[in-house]
């Protein structure tokens, strides 16, 4: 069976592991904590960078951060993961969601706008396949309306907009570390981007429980104690070990999964041409990381059939999200405001090809003839 997806793995990880195990600190913020934080801000730009648990953590984090009271709205788009309403629908908010682009899967900016009311705090923008929404519009309305940005960028790590690394460009960025994405942290991980410099030394007290321990550690107190709100938002330093050894790669990394994602792309550039499926859209002021390659098919029949078809050539594909507003949690916690053209529409037609670090050329062959023959 070829896989739809196998964590990337390098060949360090066990000897950086090892090395956690051997220092006596495999708690968060020790020695590989400190080293991916810091490769992070200095490769992404961003104030102050935290390792979490997981993405959701940092979510999660960001929803405390921002003092998200119950009454106030968040927007979103509904094509997403769960823990993107979760988060702020935890500290009691209600999720607002909105139409989708069907060229790039992601928030539709013009959307937004309209959606706004007395009651928005926050515009979470999700960079669909590690592809950047419009930022520069959605900056200008939080700005216009005094709105806070939190970047779900979990599977944005190594892409850009404009130049500017996804994650780094709204008030708090989130990433991901799951086996699933580009680079993991054994499995689980998150980081959360401090890009305001006013909310560092509350994200650091809320990440550690609600005390200062960080400031203790670094000396600039005599003890900690407990200050406001929070939560164990650390990431194990044996977590992090493993994700230093794919860090040290990351480019290694990228190149491989940019290769495959064009080789994919050029496969089945003549079916796309003839209009029988179509295949991402990469806007010109975006830098993407190949996180995911995906086609679309006619509907929700035809995918279907394709995904039956690839299983039993041993190969697993895969759809993806079913839209939060559709799902009974979501009609609970949210509302979509406008019309749904095209999130669940889209979502319908969408099937995620295997793509990973390790696929070989020759499994990769293998799906790429399985297609043909498909549409053959």
């Amino acid at each position: 069976m070829i896989p739809f997806n196998a964590p990337p793995v390098v060949g360090t990880e066990l000897e950086y592991m090892q090395a956690a195990m051997s220092s006596g600190k495999l708690c968060g913020d020790g020695g590989f904590t400190r080293r991916c934080q810091q490769w992070m801000e200095q490769h992404f730009g961003s104030h102050k960078v935290l390792l979490t648990p997981s993405c959701t953590a940092s979510l999660e984090m960001a929803a405390l951060l921002l003092d998200i009271k119950p009454g106030d709205e968040v927007i979103m788009p509904s094509f997403t993961f769960v823990s993107t309403a979760n988060a702020f629908v935890l500290r009691g908010a209600k999720a607002v969601f909105v139409d989708v682009r069907p060229d790039t899967m992601n928030i539709d900016e013009t959307k937004i706008e309209a959606a706004i009311t007395d009651k928005t705090r926050a515009i979470v923008p999700v960079h669909y396949a590690g592809v950047a929404c419009e930022m520069d519009t959605i900056m200008a309305l939080a700005k216009k309306y005094n709105l806070y940005v939190v970047e779900d960028a979990a599977q944005g790590v190594m892409s850009t907009y404009k130049g500017k690394a996804l994650g780094t460009i709204g008030h708090i960025g989130c990433f991901s570390f799951h086996e699933t994405k580009n680079y993991t942290a054994g499995g689980e991980g998150g980081a959360t981007l401090i890009n305001d410099p006013s909310l560092i030394e509350r994200a650091e007290i809320i990440r550690e429980k609600g005390t200062n321990r960080s400031q203790f550690f670094r000396g600039q107190v005599d003890k900690y104690t407990w200050r406001d709100i929070g939560s164990s938002y650390l990431m194990a330093d044996l977590q992090a070990a493993y994700l230093w050894g794919q860090l040290e790669v990351a480019e290694q990394i990228n190149q491989r999964r940019l290769e495959l994602w064009h080789n994919y792309y050029q496969a089945f550039k003549t079916l796309a041409d003839s209009g029988r499926i179509e295949l991402p859209v990469i806007p010109a002021n975006c830098r993407q990381n190949a996180h995911m390659f995906y086609v679309k098919l006619k509907n929700v029949e035809d995918r279907t059939n394709f995904i039956s078809y690839l299983k039993e050539a041993e190969i697993m594909a895969v759809f993806h999200y079913i839209p939060l507003h559709a799902c009974p949690a979501g009609e609970k916690y949210g509302v979509f405001h406008g019309e749904d053209r095209y999130t669940t529409k889209e979502s319908d037609r969408l099937v995620r090809l295997p793509l990973f670090y390790n696929m070989t050329d020759i499994n990769q062959r293998t799906v790429i003839s399985t297609i043909l023959s498909y549409f053959a």
